[in-house]
C-alpha cells in the first residue's frame, strides 16, 4: 500500500484483534437512544458544566473545568430557542422538562453572574 510503512502480517493481527476488542468495549457502554428529553437533559449537563455547579463525582478525580459564564448563556439561550421553536409540538412530559430545566439554569445563572 502506497504511503503506509511495512507492517508485520502479526502485527496487522494484533491491530485488527485490538480494534476489534475496542468495538466490543464501546458496544457493551452504548449511550441509551436519544429522545428530546435526553437531548435537553445532556444540553442542560452541559450549561451546568459551565456555570460550575455540576457535582465532582462527574469528572472522576480531575479537575472540574473552570466557570465559562458565557458558554453557559449561550447554552440556555439555546434550550430557550428549542422552546420557542418546538412549542405546540411536544408533550407535556417534554413541555414540563424543557420548562423546569429552564427556570432552573435561569436562577443558577443569576447566582453564579452575582457571585462572579
Amino acid at each position: 500500500m502506497a504511503g503506509q510503512a511495512d507492517v508485520s502480517p502479526e502485527a496487522a493481527r494484533r491491530a485488527e484483534a485490538a480494534a476489534d476488542e475496542a468495538e466490543a468495549k464501546l458496544d457493551e457502554a452504548a449511550c441509551p437512544p436519544i429522545d428530546f428529553n435526553t437531548f435537553v437533559l445532556s444540553l442542560s449537563t452541559s450549561a451546568i458544566v459551565h456555570l460550575g455547579a455540576a457535582p465532582k463525582e462527574l469528572f472522576d478525580g480531575q479537575e472540574p473545568p473552570p466557570k465559562n459564564l458565557p458558554m453557559a448563556k449561550q447554552t440556555i439561550d439555546c434550550i430557550a430557542m428549542l422552546e420557542d421553536k418546538t412549542q405546540g409540538n411536544l408533550s407535556g412530559e417534554e413541555e414540563r422538562l424543557l420548562s423546569q430545566i429552564l427556570y432552573d439554569l435561569r436562577m443558577r445563572y443569576v447566582r453564579a453572574t452575582k457571585d462572579a
